[in-house]
């Protein structure tokens, strides 16, 4: 029942987000009446605070409960998205937006520890790929809605969207309202204020998931740069490459989380995962070698699709890793703190990736390719240097309570 409604809440605000992501560019450009450049700068910032604010109100939720603070910065997130129909100027936009990344960010680690709460340890890699496949499939339907907001490309249209998404994280707090009360734990005598941070081995494990993410942007804002750029395909192809990867993720992630049964198996998740996106890369760097439309084209679809499986493989493998080695009342900032990792490739993806693959061509594809292999497979490693620590850690913790006892 909690992951049905874990998943709903999850579906219904998916919704109002599609619409955003299709229409929020052009919304903050022809509406609010920004330049791309003030565009680019308000977001940088503003998911520079987001992940910060992310790991604080992670906290927040382990000290007051998961539940009762993902209904407020649903809430929360709904005003942000409310008052973005109003601004019309940068200052205001700039605190708008930092507003909005921080709740959302706030928002998603909550979700995660009240995830982890009510669903069983062996549980939650799989009740989390249900959430990222019905999340897609939201997305997919707002974006339907964005699609005929630009169709009609009235202000009117570009309102009704943004308000569409405000509305969605209303419902959705409603619906997270109903899941059962989790009781938050209150801080140990003597343990710092956000214990994240002085843990080495997650720190490091969330670098490494925070490069791995570079692939973001990729198939938002690289490809169809490089499509129309450098390869002889259709301008229109890079479309086909979004649906490609939204419906595989639908159809695809719950199954390859079955695979991630332990930590073992996750960071082997993640290395394959790392491996995949070479490939990838090679391809991408292909299609813009090869001559012909459809020949350009074919390597771009294979490209995708490996794209889409690593990202799933790494998906499930990122879940399993996160959740098992935080500690059980500490989910949310440790969540908050490896949900940054999204925040940091928002922040520099873009300003990267056209650098090295726009600017070096091929040769930029094999070097991201490289460092998604590199990153993957530093994983192994680092999860076990934090099983080692963690193990270490409890078992000082026991032998300090029998002393106690």
């Amino acid at each position: 029942m909690s992951s049905r409604l874990l998943a709903f809440a999850q579906l219904t605000n998916s919704v109002g987000d599609g619409g955003y992501y299709v229409c929020s560019a052009l919304y903050f450009t022809l509406v609010i009446g920004l330049s791309p450049a003030q565009v680019g700068l308000g977001l940088t910032l503003a998911w520079g605070v987001g992940s910060v604010a992310g790991v604080a109100l992670g906290h927040v939720a382990d000290r007051h409960g998961p539940r009762g603070t993902a209904v407020v910065l649903a809430l929360a997130t709904a005003v942000a998205i409310g008052s973005l129909l109003f601004v019309r100027s940068f200052p205001l936009f700039v605190l708008a937006v930092c507003v909005y990344a921080s709740v959302q960010s706030g928002l998603a680690a909550a979700r995660q520890a009240l995830l982890a709460a009510l669903v069983a340890p062996d549980e939650r890699t799989k009740a989390r790929a249900r959430l990222q496949s019905t999340s897609n499939a939201g997305i997919a339907i707002g974006a339907a809605f964005g699609g005929l907001a630009l169709h009609f490309g009235t202000t009117e249209a570009y309102l009704a969207v943004f308000a569409l998404d405000a509305a969605s994280f209303v419902v959705a707090a409603v619906i997270l309202s109903r899941l059962p009360h989790v009781v938050g734990m209150p801080k140990q005598q003597g343990e710092p204020a956000i214990a994240v941070l002085r843990d080495r081995p997650y720190a490091l494990i969330s670098l490494l998931h925070a490069v791995m993410l570079l692939n973001m942007p990729l198939l938002s804002l690289i490809i169809p740069l490089w499509i129309v750029q450098r390869t002889d395909a259709p301008t229109w192809f890079a479309s086909s490459l979004l649906v490609l990867n939204t419906v595989s993720v639908v159809l695809f992630q719950v199954r390859i989380a079955r695979g991630a049964t332990g930590l073992g198996a996750a960071s082997k998740l993640v290395q394959h995962s790392g491996a995949l996106m070479l490939l990838s890369c090679g391809l991408f760097a292909l299609s813009g070698i090869v001559t012909g439309a459809w020949t350009g084209a074919a390597a771009l679809l294979a490209a995708a699709g490996l794209q889409v499986f690593g990202e799933m493989k790494l998906a499930s493998g990122a879940w399993e890793i996160s959740f098992s080695l935080a500690p059980a009342d500490k989910q949310g900032q440790y969540q908050g703190f490896f949900g940054a990792g999204v925040a940091v490739a928002r922040m520099i993806g873009p300003v990267l990736l056209t650098t090295v693959v726009l600017g070096w061509g091929a040769v930029g594809w094999l070097l991201v390719g490289v460092l998604f292999l590199g990153a993957g497979y530093a994983m192994g490693p680092a999860v076990r240097w934090a099983r080692e620590k963690k193990s270490i850690s409890t078992g000082a913790s026991a032998s300090g309570l029998m002393m106690c006892v």
